[in-house]
């Protein structure tokens, strides 16, 4: 008896290994709703989203669609300085990872307009478990653009690296490079890809509060950087710029 349940055992691990194996990457492409904060300060951000949508009557050149890092973007001084005279709508929420941007673009954030631009960011927040797979946070990465371009596909893409995180080189800066090397491999006739990550860091490695205050999030500076880095690539793209008031 001890034999066949060994056997049982050892097939039973065979056949569902597969499963265990891939169940961090279906997590990140499987949509679902953030409880980031508390359910209800991540449905008003969502909110938030749907409204600026709106404002803007199905008239949108460019569209950043991201975490926290994004969404501090948004009524900055640098928000206006660089997309103000474009018809812009920042898409970010705090703490979110790819499956929660998925849930999100499924359902309205890509409805009601054709955008000509969007800029994304996103999949550090993916990867912040100590056992956390490279792989899983950019399947999720490509999840997002499959899904951008099925309902924008007259839109382009600008997808941006991870940027690098903590003041000085540590074991979640080598994963988030790993991430930047499997989503580089995402870039197509519509996909371009802007790795904007050494522009973060000093000679010795190090980033400047200057650059990231908490050393994750961008300070004023930081947003420049970002912007500089894309603002003639948006123009480009965009090619005619927008009269209407910008979103604060």
């Amino acid at each position: 008896m001890k034999l066949v349940s060994l056997c049982i055992h050892v097939i039973v691990l065979v056949v569902f290994s597969p499963i265990a194996v891939h169940a961090s990457e279906l997590e990140s492409t499987t949509p679902v709703a953030a409880k980031t904060n508390g359910e209800k300060w991540w449905n008003g951000n969502c909110d938030r989203i749907d409204a600026d949508i709106k404002n803007r009557e199905g008239r949108i050149d460019v569209v950043f669609v991201g975490d926290s890092i994004t969404a501090r973007w948004r009524g900055s001084e640098s928000w206006t300085k660089h997309w103000g005279a474009y018809r812009s709508v920042n898409m970010g929420i705090g703490g979110d990872q790819t499956q929660h941007v998925l849930w999100r673009l499924q359902n309205g954030d890509l409805e009601g307009y054709k955008a000509k631009l969007f800029v994304v960011m996103i999949g550090t927040n993916n990867m912040w478990a100590k056992d956390a797979d490279p792989a899983n946070s950019a399947a999720g990465v490509k999840a997002v653009i499959d899904l951008i371009q099925s309902k924008q596909p007259q839109a382009k893409i600008l997808l941006m690296s991870l940027l690098p995180v903590g003041e000085k080189p540590n074991p979640g800066r080598d994963k988030r490079l790993l991430v930047n090397q499997l989503i580089a491999k995402f870039a197509s006739e519509s996909v371009e890809y802007v790795d904007i990550w050494a522009k973060y860091l000093q000679p010795d490695g190090s980033i400047s509060k200057e650059d990231m205050h908490d050393y994750l999030h961008l300070a004023p500076k930081g947003y420049d950087i970002w912007a500089d880095s894309i603002s003639a690539k948006v123009k480009e793209i965009v090619n005619t710029k927008s009269i209407s008031p910008p979103i604060p």
